[in-house]
C-alpha cells in the first residue's frame, strides 16, 4: 500500500513580488481616484476672504448673506487680532445652488449689502479656476524641481498651471524641458535691468500669469515690477527671517554658531526680504555641521517651505494685512 504525501508550501518569491506589485498598483490607483474625486468635490466651491474692523455681528451677517442665496457653507475660520481690533475670516461654500453665478456680481452684491457697511476689504475666489503660475530661477535647481514635480504629480492636489519658466541663466534649461514647459532665458545685468523686466512683463502678460514664484531667483527686482503683482510674488529666502538676511545666510549662521537654520516663504514687497511671511520651518544643526552640510540641510527645508507656501496660496488660505499674514489651515 502506498500513499502520496502532498506538502503545501507558501508562494514563491516571484509570486510574492507579483502580488506586491499588484497591491502597490491598486493603492496608487485608489489614491489617484480619491484625489481626483476630492478635486471634483472642491471645484464647484467658492472662497470669501475678509478683513475689517472688529465689531459684533460680523459672522452672522456674512453667513446670512450666503444662506439666503442658497449657499451651503462647508468651512468657516475666523480670527480676531485684539491688539489692533481687526477681524479676519475665510469662508468656503458650495456654488451648486447659489443664486449668483458670476464672481464679479458676487463682489458687487456683497459690497452693496455688507461690505461698505462694515468697511470690509475682501476677495472672492472660485476654486474651479486654475491659476497660472510663472516660475523664476537662476542656478539652484532644488526648489524648481520640487515645484515642477508637484504641479504634475498625480499624488498632489495642486490646481495650477505652469505655462513658463524664466531664468537669468541658461544652466537649468535641460532640467526644465523634460517637463514640457517652455524655458525662457532673459539675461539680467546692471545696465539692462529695465529692458529685462520689460521682457519679463511681456512674457507674463502673453501667458496670462496670475502669480509668480521665485524659486531661488537670485535677482533683486524693481518696485515697478513688484507693483504689477501685489501679494502675488512668492519668494523663498534661505534663512529663518528676519535673521541672516542677504545672499549668504548659511555662512553668517555658521560664523554665529547657531543651533537651528530655517527657511521662509514670503510675499515680495519693495523692502528686501521683509514682505509678509506665509510659512516658515527650521532644521536643527550642531557644531559638527560644516557650511556645506548646513547648505544641504537648508535646501531640504527650503523646497518644503516654498511648496507649502504655494499650496496655501492656491487654496486661498492666506490673508495679508499691514505686512503680516493670517493663514487659515
Amino acid at each position: 500500500m502506498s500513499c502520496i504525501l502532498t506538502i503545501q508550501t507558501g508562494p514563491t518569491p516571484k509570486t510574492l513580488q507579483r502580488y506586491t506589485l499588484m497591491w502597490i498598483a491598486n493603492v496608487e490607483v485608489i489614491t489617484f481616484v480619491y484625489i481626483q474625486l476630492l478635486k471634483f468635490m472642491t471645484m464647484s466651491n467658492a472662497v470669501l476672504l475678509i478683513h475689517c474692523p472688529d465689531q459684533s455681528g460680523l459672522v452672522a451677517e456674512i453667513t446670512r448673506f450666503l444662506h439666503e442665496r442658497g449657499g451651503n457653507i462647508l468651512r468657516l475660520d475666523e480670527h480676531v487680532d485684539q491688539a489692533i481690533g481687526r477681524f479676519f475670516m475665510r469662508v468656503e461654500w458650495q456654488l451648486d445652488n447659489f443664486e449668483i453665478e458670476d464672481k464679479d456680481k458676487i463682489r458687487k452684491i456683497f459690497y452693496d449689502r455688507i461690505g461698505h457697511k462694515y468697511n470690509m476689504e475682501y476677495e472672492v475666489h472660485f476654486l474651479e479656476e486654475t491659476p497660472k503660475m510663472a516660475v523664476f530661477c537662476t542656478r539652484a535647481s532644488h526648489c524648481m524641481y520640487e515645484i515642477l514635480y508637484r504641479s504634475q504629480s498625480k499624488s498632489e492636489n495642486w490646481n495650477v498651471e505652469i505655462p513658463l519658466v524664466i531664468s537669468n541663466r541658461e544652466s537649468l534649461r535641460d532640467n526644465v524641458e523634460p517637463f514640457n514647459i517652455p524655458f525662457y532665458h532673459v539675461p539680467v545685468e546692471k545696465d539692462n535691468k529695465k529692458k529685462a523686466e520689460a521682457e519679463h512683463s511681456r512674457l507674463l502678460k502673453e501667458h496670462d500669469i496670475d502669480f509668480i514664484v521665485f524659486a531661488r531667483y537670485m535677482q533683486i527686482v524693481t518696485d515697478d515690477f513688484i507693483e504689477q503683482y501685489p501679494n502675488k510674488i512668492i519668494n523663498i529666502h534661505h534663512s529663518f527671517l528676519p535673521a541672516f538676511i542677504g545672499p549668504k545666510p548659511y555662512h553668517s549662521a555658521y560664523e554665529r554658531g547657531v543651533k537651528i537654520i530655517g527657511a521662509t516663504a514670503h510675499y515680495v514687497t519693495n523692502e528686501l526680504d521683509a514682505g509678509p511671511i506665509i510659512v516658515q520651518d527650521v532644521q536643527r544643526i550642531s557644531h559638527k555641521d560644516s557650511v556645506q552640510e548646513m547648505i544641504r540641510k537648508g535646501r531640504q527645508v527650503e523646497k518644503m517651505v516654498l511648496s507649502e507656501g504655494i499650496r496655501l496660496h492656491l487654496e486661498r488660505k492666506v490673508l495679508v494685512s499691514n505686512n503680516k499674514t493670517v493663514v487659515f489651515d
